[in-house]
Formats: structure tokens, sequence, C-alpha cells
């Protein structure tokens, strides 16, 4: 079965094409900065035991091919995420298994590994390339989801999601299966845009965006399809706040929290875990009018939010280029008001600990230039927010709550 492919360059096997010239039966591009991707035109047979895909067909025989590696987990300039992500073997070889389960889709190999467990990296790092590729190279086909390093809390929450992606297959995770399994062709990696970016010209002659993403989790978290219903009656517009216990937490939550309903918001505070369900949280977010959060993995459920609901971002110091980049334009394509909230010095847990004069606060970039300072804005800094110059930022958010609730009413 061949594979449509949009490998801007394709760097084929050496010494490896059939005798009567067709194409080489593993062909991998290394040429991203992010990922890698490897393809196999024909039959493939895993072995999970091994971490070896073996490309298998009469061109194998009595000829012996070095093996080609793969990571497939799209952070490949990321050291730390992908030091913990397994490599895979791929060979063209006539191995000594056998079948125990014969699968009549391709397969599609990635890792759940590098920062899966943070919530921003599993929706960036694992569910936007997985639609990005299978948008890419399987449009309107069936495929099976081979997913290494797996754990089962991951697989439990993103149960319906996965499902989702490969609606007619069962999701194999690999490092759990002792047997042997093939496939008519498979694909290894996944293809990256960006962070939380999806390029419609980069999927061309099929483009798609975040927008359709979003329609995506829409559809995956919403029974039949059925739109979201609010209620009639509702005066004052929902602000969902979202909690966080440890680093760049609000000190003064119970402050902002009051300032909020002095405004004329029913504000409600929200703390997802790792174990809460996906389906809660979209109701949750889909049902606010304005979604407050510090810098961080909770504000990725803008994409449960709905066009001309208000994002509110509060940016600590030192954090400025991923807050833009993660935070303030993607909600822009979705048609998401946002505002910000800019920490100043003062309201930092950071001055107290190193002083107006550390590197710290006076120059964050130049102090982050070398790990692990750069993870000292991320971990060892909470915020105490200035509630009069705050009141200010939500009196804009309440405005254009009220704005939103009367068109949607």
């Amino acid at each position: 079965m061949k594979l449509r492919t949009k490998l801007l360059i394709s760097r084929s096997v050496p010494d490896r094409n059939v005798n009567d010239g067709s194409a080489a039966a593993i062909t991998c591009d290394y040429s991203h900065q992010e990922y890698d991707l490897c393809t196999i035109n024909g039959s493939t047979l895993l072995d999970s035991a091994s971490s070896t895909i073996f490309a298998v067909g009469p061109h194998t025989k009595d000829k012996y091919h070095a093996p080609l590696k793969i990571r497939p987990y799209p952070r490949k300039s990321d050291k730390v995420a992908m030091s913990g992500v397994k490599e895979l073997n791929l060979i063209e070889a006539q191995p000594k298994l056998s079948c125990a389960v014969t699968h009549r889709t391709p397969a599609l190999v990635f890792s759940a590994a590098g920062y899966t467990g943070n919530y921003y990296h599993e929706i960036n790092d694992n569910f936007i390339p997985l639609f990005i590729t299978i948008n890419s190279l399987f449009p309107n086909r069936d495929v099976t989801l081979v997913v290494t390093e797996g754990k089962l809390w991951w697989f439990q929450k993103y149960a319906e999601l996965l499902s989702a992606f490969s609606p007619h297959r069962s999701i194999i995770s690999a490092d759990n299966i002792s047997t042997v399994h093939c496939f008519p062709s498979a694909t290894l990696g996944l293809i990256k845009h960006g962070p939380m970016i999806i390029d419609p010209k980069l999927l061309l002659p099929n483009p798609k965006t975040l927008l359709h993403f979003r329609d995506f989790l829409g559809k995956v978290y919403t029974k039949s399809g059925t739109p979201f219903m609010y209620p009639k009656e509702k005066k004052k517009p929902q602000l969902t706040v979202i909690s966080r216990t440890h680093s760049r937490a609000i000190v003064n939550e119970e402050d902002v929290i009051k300032v909020g309903e002095e405004l004329g918001f029913s504000v409600h505070v929200f703390e997802p875990s790792r174990s809460t369900p996906m389906a809660k949280v979209y109701g949750v977010i889909h049902g606010s009018d304005v979604l407050l959060g510090v810098h961080g993995a909770g504000l990725t459920n803008f994409l449960f939010m709905r066009p001309g609901s208000v994002l509110v971002q509060v940016k600590p110091i030192g954090l400025e280029w991923v807050s833009r980049t993660y935070y303030e334009k993607p909600p822009k394509y979705l048609g998401v008001e946002y505002l910000e909230y800019k920490i100043e010095v003062n309201e930092s847990s950071l001055l107290q600990k190193y002083g107006a004069d550390s590197l710290v606060i006076k120059d964050p970039g130049a102090f982050q230039r070398k790990w692990p300072h750069k993870r000292v804005h991320w971990t060892e800094q909470n915020v105490t927010i200035d509630i009069a110059r705050f009141r200010k930022c939500l009196i804009k958010a309440h405005e254009k709550a009220k704005i939103f609730m009367s068109k949607v009413n």
C-alpha cells in the first residue's frame, strides 16, 4: 500500500533498491529540526521485544542491510526530552519470526515518552502532531496506532481521543505485547509544525488549521456532537480560574476570587489533575466565558474555549517568549479574545529569594542561557498579584465577556 508523503527532503537508503528499479523499502527523512520520519513501503513486521521493525520482502533475502534508527517523538533538538525516548531499529531483513497478528491497515508508530506527564506537552508533542500526520499522510484512511512507552494512565486519560484518530482499529501499546504484529506498511514518527501550530500550507492539498483541531476535539468530548447548551437565565459571566498549588501559584488567590465576584463574575476555581476525565475538563472550560491562569500547562485548555470568550494570561517575569508563543498567539487563531496581566518584579517571589540586583531579576534572558538556570523562572516562582492593578484587567475581561454573552444568547 503506497503512502502519501509530503517529505521536503527524502533520504532513501542507499543500495536497497529492488532489482526491478522500484523505490527502496525504507525511506527516512532526518532533515527536520524537530522530528524524524521514516516509512516502510511494504510488508512490515514489528518485534516489540527487540525494539525492531522489519521491512520484509523478496529483496531482503541473502543480503545484509545496516539498520536505520529513529526515536519517534517530535522534540528532536531537545536532548532532555529525547533522552527518555526509546530508539527503534529499522531493518530490511527476513527475520526468523512469524506473524501472530496480521493487520490490514498501515501502522503509525510514535512514542508517548519525552515530556509526557505535562498536559501542554501531551497536546503539543503528541496530539497536534498526530492530527497533522494523519491528515498529511492518511487523509480519509484507516490507520493502526502503535504507541511505544505509553503509560496506563495516559491510555486511560486519552482513550476517547486516541479512538477518534483510529475509530475502527484497536490502539496497540507496543510495550505490552509479547507477540509479533505485521502490517502492510508503516510510518514511524510524527510531523510537527511548531509550538501550538498547524500550518495549512504544509498540509496541501488537504489544508487543516488549529480551528479544525479544535472542532475535532469538540466532536470527541461532546455526546454525539451535540452543541453545548447554556442556560438562558444565566446573567453573570463565568470566570474559571486555573489554580496551581506548586510553581507559579497565585499566593493571594482568594483576593483574586473576591475582586472577580465584586466585578460581577460567577467565579469557579478549577484544578484538574491527571485523573480528571477529559470530557469534564472540556465541559468546564467550554462553558466558561473567561479563563484565567498563570502561564502554565493548564492554559492549554484554551483549545476548548468558544470563539468570543476571553483568555486572561498572568505572565510571570522571565517567561515572556513562552507566554507569547504558547498562549498569546494561538488563541487568536480560534477567535478567542486575549488579555494579559504582566507581573512586575515586586509581585514575584523571586525578588525576595534572589534580590533586586540578581541577574534572575535584572536580566532573566541572560540568566536562562545556561541549563539548569533556565528552569528557575518556571519552577521557583510564585506570584502575589497587585489587586488594584489587576482589577483594571478584570474590568476589561468582564466587558468582553458581557459582549460575548449577549451574542451567544
